[in-house]
């Protein structure tokens, strides 16, 4: 990785203020649904270089000069990542990386982070003035650090891009834009958003149909069933959940996608209202109605209690744990591939896999509206002071991303002959089980293979949603998984845009004391019985100064 020293105050300050923060959700991936009609099939990426690097890339610099990125490349690039790119160390990351190279044709460093301590790891890494070249960032992550300086104005790379021509969505970048114009940050996909998905087993053992549950009273009382009776057949009572979640508030805009039943029309968040003025959400009756609801869910068994320190990992594992004892019925994750993936992980553990997914309930529907389609995901480059530098980065990497064809395929599907195949191929997933599956591919018809980490589950994608991604494939490569786009129009269909993160100096340096301050007041609420007046007095106590900062520089 390259070190450069900070040139702002503001970045020095607020990368120690981020080192302290709490970490980073889930980023899944997402963008357009519209399907090129053109089939330009690419060779075996590791014999063909992909169409844009057959001659030197335009790599023009604020001074007019062109270079080939090859050249200005030459020592390699390094990106960063959280676990949004599937194909890890252990799941076919070299094959991916080589694949990566041989078609670009320079070399490729990639650090993957953990994920759920994403943005923890990131403000390490800045603090310590470590930089990549270009790296994944959240949204909310995006908007603290646009501000400082470190990240470099790709709007004039961006509007030149060869990709242009093929993106559908517009919109998606053009938004990403400050009131300058500048653009500090690419989104190759829009954001996606949490569903909630309910075990048809468990609805079924007692007497519940997911037809009936349409208000919170019904959600509330599917939840207690799932604690109180035996709804996982092992003959005791009482040793279920309703729920679990990876937080009862995301570590991430919007916040409040992991309950969003509890959450209803609170976002504990600042926000800005239909006249434009910004508010603190945090402290309104919204949440503290919604601070009530979990604290009685609490206490009734309907919420699992480790969903106050869960991570996204540990939530997912108990919820299709082999043993469902201590499990729960009801888990609002990620739509669309997502589907998919927690269908495959009970099947693994043997599960009952059938999954439901619930409309968004009538209080959902009269306040935002349905499920929030949060802000896209971007990648970024670091300013590396040199404009030939950064450009060399953008036409490698993020131009090449959206080539349609070799490059595009690798970062949607993976690795070829490892992550997805076109040769003729039979093979079974669970065999001698009775979800064995057999699969069937003629020569020629391109198809998804085993995941190299798990011969039992097939995989899905690497870091960009096919049915989502901004421009299009054109080489024909469609995989038609059933529950995937089961769940792509079930969230489409249901979904709002989420409220817009701000953007505010002080918010920037002091998020992660402000995310603490809440954590603090759910915690005194939700799992100790507070009073939930006296616990909002005690945020407000800690950390109102700062909030009534915020507001003033985003109202001024």
């Amino acid at each position: 990785m390259k070190k450069k020293a900070l040139s702002l105050l503001l970045a020095s300050t607020m990368v120690v203020s981020l080192a302290a923060c709490g970490g980073g959700g889930d980023s899944a991936s997402s963008s357009s649904n519209n399907n090129s009609s053109t089939t330009d099939t690419p060779s075996n990426t590791t014999d063909a270089p992909a169409a844009n690097t057959d001659a030197p890339a335009d790599n023009t610099a604020a001074s007019g000069e062109k270079q080939d990125y090859h050249e200005v490349l030459k020592d390699g690039l390094t990106i960063v990542v959280n676990g949004t790119l599937t194909a890890s160390v252990d799941n076919g990351q070299a094959d991916f990386e080589k694949q990566w190279e041989d078609a670009v044709g320079i070399d490729l460093t990639i650090q993957q982070l953990d994920h759920s301590g994403y943005t923890d790891a990131v403000g390490r890494l800045f603090a310590s003035q470590d930089y990549p070249d270009a790296m994944i960032m959240s949204a909310e992550m995006f908007k603290q650090y646009a501000p400082t300086g470190l990240l470099w104005d790709m709007a004039d790379a961006y509007a030149n891009a060869e990709f242009q021509s093929r993106v559908t969505l517009p919109s998606i970048n053009e938004n990403l834009k400050d009131s300058e114009g500048h653009l500090y940050g690419f989104a190759p996909t829009y954001g996606n958003g949490c569903v909630t998905y309910v075990k048809k087993a468990w609805l079924d053992a007692v007497g519940i149909n997911i037809d009936d549950v349409k208000t919170y009273d019904d959600y509330y009382n599917m939840l207690k069933a799932f604690h109180d009776g035996d709804p996982d057949g092992n003959g005791v009572d009482g040793d279920t959940y309703g729920v679990v979640a990876a937080g009862f508030i995301g570590t991430e805009a919007p916040w409040i996608n992991y309950l969003p039943e509890f959450w209803q029309g609170a976002f504990p968040s600042l926000y800005q209202t239909a006249d434009g003025t910004w508010v603190d959400g945090f402290q309104e009756q919204a949440t503290k109605d919604a601070l009530l609801r979990m604290q009685q869910a609490y206490n009734d068994g309907a919420i699992d209690p480790e969903s106050l320190t869960a991570s996204t990992k540990i939530a997912r594992e108990k919820w299709f744990s082999n043993d469902q004892k201590g499990s729960s019925g009801v888990f609002t994750y990620w739509a669309g591939t997502w589907y998919r993936t927690l269908t495959d992980n009970l099947i693994k553990n043997e599960v009952n896999e059938e999954l439901v997914q619930l409309p968004p309930i009538k209080e959902i529907q009269d306040t935002f509206g349905g499920y929030l389609n949060r802000e896209a995901p971007v990648w970024v480059i670091i300013d590396q002071g040199d404009p030939v530098h950064n450009q060399a980065v953008f036409d490698a990497l993020l131009d090449t991303m959206l080539d349609g064809g070799t490059v595009q395929t690798l970062w949607v599907y993976g690795a070829e002959d490892v992550h997805w195949s076109t040769k003729a191929e039979e093979f079974t997933t669970n065999a001698g089980t009775d979800k064995e599956k057999a699969y069937s591919y003629a020569d020629g018809e391109f198809h998804l293979k085993p995941s190299p980490n798990d011969p039992n589950t097939v995989w899905k994608k690497n870091h960009l949603d096919p049915a989502l991604t901004i421009a299009q494939l054109t080489n024909g490569f469609t995989d038609n998984d059933e529950l995937a786009a089961a769940g792509n129009k079930f969230f489409t269909e249901n979904c709002v845009d989420a409220p817009a993160s701000p953007v505010s100096e002080t918010f920037t340096n002091e998020s992660g004391t402000i995310f603490d301050a809440k954590m603090a007041c759910i915690t005194e609420v939700v799992t100790k019985n507070g009073n939930v007046d006296e616990a909002m007095q005690t945020y407000i106590d800690t950390v109102g100064t700062i909030i009534d900062q915020c507001l003033a520089e985003l109202n001024q």
